[in-house]
């Protein structure tokens, strides 16, 4: 069949103008502070036939690889679960490997973080971990503090019910009456907000004691991919299904809409 003749532009070139109409909506913001529950690298390890270690080692590469993605997508804080108050209960050949890992990322990462203008925070129970840790943490803490490009919250020796434990015990100290604010105001890092959107890995379904208090109205995003194997793409996946939810916090958006 003929095809019918083009009809050249006119003089100035390039395409007809388009017609005025409806402008696109802008797209959602990204959530601010994201907190991730790390899962799965023991068993991204044995299906390799490999120790638990080489598992933990790819988890730091994963994390790596988060953290910047996170910075290319807008997300302001990220928050990962790195070592538990239960994970003690491990295997002490394990946990050595764990803190050693722990020690090595921090002082492999710090410049780069740095450069970025990465602030490292660490929540936890640090009197715990050894007194080189604590050093070790503390400098870097240091050399970041003033950085706002960012934050990493690294989440090691930390229980959630532990950190409101311990929160409650200094207010306790100050003399100061129970409240909502006055707890939170004593949590480990209570200038960080709450965060918008917890992912948990290796398809398990439970907060494991992370962010309890802050992770309220938390909107939760669950995958069964491993932690190792968590890339931008599954990133990017969480935050386009983040996008698509009505955030309630207890309440009616459609009433606070009309009362508007």
């Amino acid at each position: 069949m003929a095809q019918p003749p083009t009809v050249p532009y006119e003089s100035g070139g390039g395409p007809p103008a388009r017609r005025p109409g409806k402008a696109l909506p802008p797209p959602p913001p990204p959530p601010y502070h994201v907190g991730i529950i790390m899962d799965g690298n023991g068993r991204w390890a044995r299906a390799r036939n490999r120790p638990h270690s080489f598992g933990h080692r790819a988890g730091v590469r994963a994390m790596k690889r988060v953290m910047y993605a996170c910075e290319d997508l807008g997300i302001k804080v990220l928050s990962v679960y790195a070592f538990s108050t239960e994970n003690w209960a491990r295997p002490r050949t394990e946990v050595r490997a764990l803190m050693r890992l722990f020690h090595e990322a921090i002082q492999r990462e710090i410049d780069e973080l740095d450069e970025r203008g990465i602030r490292l925070l660490v929540s936890g129970r640090r009197d715990e971990l050894s007194e080189r840790m604590r050093d070790r943490i503390e400098a870097a803490e240091a050399r970041t503090a003033a950085n706002a490009s960012g934050v990493l919250n690294v989440c090691l020796n930390y229980g959630g019910r532990a950190e409101v434990v311990d929160a409650v015990k200094q207010l306790v100290a100050d003399g100061v009456a129970a409240d909502e604010a006055a707890i939170a105001a004593r949590l480990y890092h209570p200038d960080l907000p709450d965060p918008d959107l917890i992912i948990r890995t290796a398809g398990e379904k439970r907060m494991s004691n992370f962010l309890l208090w802050q992770s309220a109205y938390s909107e939760l995003y669950l995958t069964e991919v491993l932690w190792p194997d968590f890339d931008r793409a599954e990133l990017e996946r969480a935050v386009a299904d983040y996008a698509g939810r009505v955030r309630r916090f207890g309440g009616r958006p459609d009433l606070q809409a009309a009362s508007g």
